[in-house]
Order: structure tokens, then sequence, then C-alpha cells
């Protein structure tokens, strides 16, 4: 599974020679460092006073990954646990440097931010085009998660909430809400995700909430990063803690998609979406640290309406109804009085399917702009859309600075006559006219797709230098079984370690 041994082991020396830069941990260190605005920082303000308003600084990660039994986006006959035929082995290197520069004054700030994403070795295509899309080209470069230089950020805030509740914030920008299942910054993709934005924060005694406009700005490398102009996400998030023992956060967002989002820049390292004037209303309900003894829950749910067009079906294909929902239920309890402070949790995670593609409906809950790692498992197979997910975790902190988890999921399909959704939101593929030769709707087949679990450690190495490691292990179901049955095909478990550091400065 691993071939590049030297490499990986130099890296290690690399990861673990960070502390020589941000000050290696003594017996006498407290356990829990003083926050930092990194080193740079650190620095600058300690010795030049006159850089209290400014900050300079940024971070530089680290990962590798080596997968089996993974769909290598882009190649020919490669599908998600497919056997025989086709690649479904890839390894890669990503790197990622991020470098910032803001200055602070009472009513205003101005905050800007580089990005260079790199990747080695990684067989994906930067984009697939399957099914093609008139207007955009099938690229290989060098992966989907590259991008050489990019303007992440660029922004200005106006407002001081402490003098008047009214803030405002306007240009390229980050959006994360919640758990981020529905609005995230998508960290884990060596390259993220941000919006060209206005938005406007209000805070209050009783509530904080923003209101906001933008568009998701569309990575192609070799090129200037542009925002999509057809795909606009609107709405507002307000939370409040006036209920007793939790806060609470109600929701409305309104994506709004044309025609010519799909197709709006050549070669998109993310797919655009097709045609769709989607309204999401929610809420999450989450209890507040300690009020509820040694346990803790959250509760969210949201419903959709408007309507959908389905760009498998051809341009002139009519808009469906929207109607969808998701539910998310989870609980855990931790054992304050034990060693390592363990943590047990559950799960439960349901996006609607379409149950019948013919009524004029459309079902699948639109999972919007999330950031799904770790939500539906760290091997990134699946996103809110037609899934049942029960998890199972427990963690545990043998040291202040180590922090082990162990996740069990088992997946369902919500409704079997509607697809298998991947961790993108596009349904998987590939079936053709015999049965078992690919992914598709199949009503007959079995719901239960399979059982996912994941050890996850991660080990601060110093308050600026962290160092993670994961291994996860899917066993197919029925559903991947049945899917891929035919000759020239069969299922296989997948498999998935990856090790990552990461640097602040």
């Amino acid at each position: 599974m691993i071939k590049h041994k030297t490499t990986i082991s130099a890296y290690v020396l690399v990861l673990a020679a960070i502390n020589h830069v941000c000050g290696q941990p003594t017996p006498q260190s407290p356990p829990e460092p003083a926050p930092s605005a990194g080193f740079l920082n650190d620095f600058l303000r300690e010795n030049v006073p006159a850089m209290s308003a400014w900050d300079f600084g940024g971070s530089a990660r680290a990962r590798y990954e080596a997968k089996e039994g993974f769909a290598v986006q882009g190649v020919a006959g490669s599908m998600d646990f497919r056997d025989d035929g086709g690649n479904q082995n890839n390894e890669y290197f990503m790197e990622r440097i991020r470098y910032h520069a803001g200055f602070t004054q009472k009513w205003w700030n101005v905050y800007a931010e580089g990005q260079s994403s790199l990747e080695q070795s990684d067989e994906r295509f930067a984009y697939a085009d399957s099914p093609a899309v008139p207007g955009t080209i099938k690229t290989k470069g060098d992966g989907p998660e590259a991008d050489v230089i990019m303007l992440r950020q660029a922004n200005v805030s106006i407002g001081d909430a402490k003098e008047f509740p009214l803030t405002f914030k306007v240009g390229r920008q980050e959006l994360a809400y919640g758990e981020e299942r529905l609005i995230g910054t998508f960290g884990w993709n060596n390259i993220g995700r941000t919006f060209d934005a206005a938005k406007a924060h209000l805070q209050t005694e009783w509530v904080s909430a923003d209101f906001f406009t933008s568009r998701p700005v569309i990575p192609e490398d070799g090129r200037f990063n542009v925002a999509n102009d057809y795909d606009w996400l609107s709405g507002v998030y307000a939370t409040t803690a006036k209920v007793p023992k939790n806060t609470l956060d109600v929701y409305f967002f309104s994506r709004n998609s044309s025609a010519s989002a799909i197709a709006a820049e050549p070669r998109p390292q993310f797919p655009q979406p097709s045609a769709r004037d989607i309204y999401t209303i929610g809420g999450r309900l989450k209890s507040l640290p300690g009020q509820m003894g040694n346990w803790d829950y959250s509760l969210e749910g949201a419903y959709q309406f408007g309507d959908f067009r389905d760009y498998r079906l051809g341009a002139s294909s009519p808009r469906l109804a929207q109607s969808a929902f998701m539910v998310v239920a989870q609980a855990g309890y931790t054992f304050t009085n034990a060693w390592g402070h363990p943590r047990l949790g559950a799960v439960y995670s349901y996006g609607s399917g379409d149950s019948n593609p013919n009524d004029g409906r459309h079902g699948t809950f639109d999972n919007l702009f999330p950031t799904n790692h770790r939500l539906y498992g760290i091997m990134d197979f699946f996103s809110l859309q037609n899934i049942q997910d029960l998890k199972g975790t427990l963690q545990i902190k043998p040291v202040s600075s180590l922090t082990l988890a162990l996740e069990g999921h088992g997946f369902w399909l919500a409704d079997t006559r509607d697809n298998s959704y991947a961790a993108n939101g596009a349904p998987r593929g590939g079936v053709g006219a015999t049965p078992g030769t690919g992914y598709g709707i199949n009503p007959t087949y079995s719901s239960f797709v399979g059982t996912e679990l994941d050890v996850i450690a991660s080990y601060a190495i110093t308050h600026c230098a962290q160092l993670e490691a994961g291994y996860g292990h899917f066993f197919v179901g029925d559903y991947i079984r049945q899917s891929l049955s035919a000759p020239g095909f069969g299922s296989r478990d997948a498999n998935y370690f990856y090790l990552q550091g990461n640097i602040t400065f």
C-alpha cells in the first residue's frame, strides 16, 4: 500500500524538527499553552510595539495520502470499490502554504491572504468532465487539489461591535456556519473554499446574526480564480444563547444557479452546479458545555423547496419541484473522572433521496457547500444526499497534547430508487446496459452500502505545530456487491492512510 517508505521517513523527521522553530515544550510548560497569533506576530509585537496593529503570518501544511479501492477521477473504467479492471489505487503528496497580511484600526480593517496548493504523483484528473459539459475541457493537470497561486481572501471590514451592533465585511472571504454541514470552508481539501461576498453582522445581547450574499470562487490552476457569476448563495444565520442550557441556531439559505453556471469556467477544479433555485430553512439546537452534566447533544434539521434541473437529462429538460430534507441527531458522554477523559458519542445523519424520478419532483437533498470530511467518515465517500449514516465514536486524550479517536460508520441509502452520491455531491455512475457493471438507480438492490472504521491520532508538537495520522477501512455492503456483480467488475473493500503535518507562523 505504501511505496515511498524512505520519503515518508524523511517527512516525519522534518515534521518532528518543527519543534526547534516553535520552541520545544518543557516539563514546566502549562498543559494548555496561551493562545498565539503565530510566532511571526508574537515576535514582531514583542520587539516592535508599532506592529501591534499589523497581522503578518500564515501556515504550511503537508500531507501524504494512500488510497486503495477509490475511483481515480477522470480515468476510464475506474470506480469506487471495483475489484477487476480499471485503476482504483492512488497515492500522492500535497502541500499548502498560506500567507496573509492585515491591518486593524478601531472602526475598520483590511485583510489579504494568498495560497499555494501543490500536488505530486496524483493520478486524478484536475477536471474529469464526466458526463461531458459543453463549454468545458477535460484537464489532467497536477490533480484536482493543485492551484499553484491564488488570491484566497481579500476583504475590508467596517464597524466596531463594541460601539455599534452592526458591522460589515466585503470582499473575498470564508463562510462557515454550525458544524459546516451545509456551508463551510472545506479546509481538509488542499485548495479549500472561499466566496466573493458582502456580509453584515448583527451583534446584540439576545442574538448574533449574519446576513450575506455571495458567489463561490472557482479554482482553476494556472488562471486567476474568479467567482461563478451564475451561482449565488445568500442567506441569514442567527444564533441565540437565551434558550436555557442551549444555543439555538436558525437559518435560511437561498442558492440560485442559472443554466450557465455549470460551464462558467472551462477548466474548474471543482464541478460546477446545474440550474436550480433551492431554498433551505433549518435550525440547530446544541447543549452548552457543562450544562447537561457529562452529557452533550445537538439536533439539526432542514427542509428544502424550490426547483432543480438534472443536467444529465439534457439542457432542455424541465425543472423539477424541490422537496427534500435532512436530520442530524447526536449525543455524547464524557467520563471526566476517568484517565484520558474518554468521550463516547453517537450520531445519526439522514439526507433524503428521490423516491420517483418521473413524478416531476426532486427529493434529493442539496448538500450546498459543506465540509464533509469527518462528518461521514474520513475516507470521504459520501455526502448528505440519499444517505443514512449511523456513527459511533470513542475519543480519548492520554496526555494534553495527544488525541486518539476511533469511529465506526454504518451506511444505508435513504431510498434505493435514487443514486448513491459521492462526497462532492455527484451521483456515482458507470452503469452500462448490463446489470452489475456500475452504479445507478436500482430499486431492487439492497439499501445497505457498507461500514467504515476509522482511527485518527493528533499530536500537538508545540502550540504552532501539529502532526496527525489516520487510517480508514471500508467494508463493502450488499448494495456495492450487487452494483459491481458482473464478470470483469467485482467488488472489494477500500483502504485509506494519511500522514499530515501543519505549522502556523
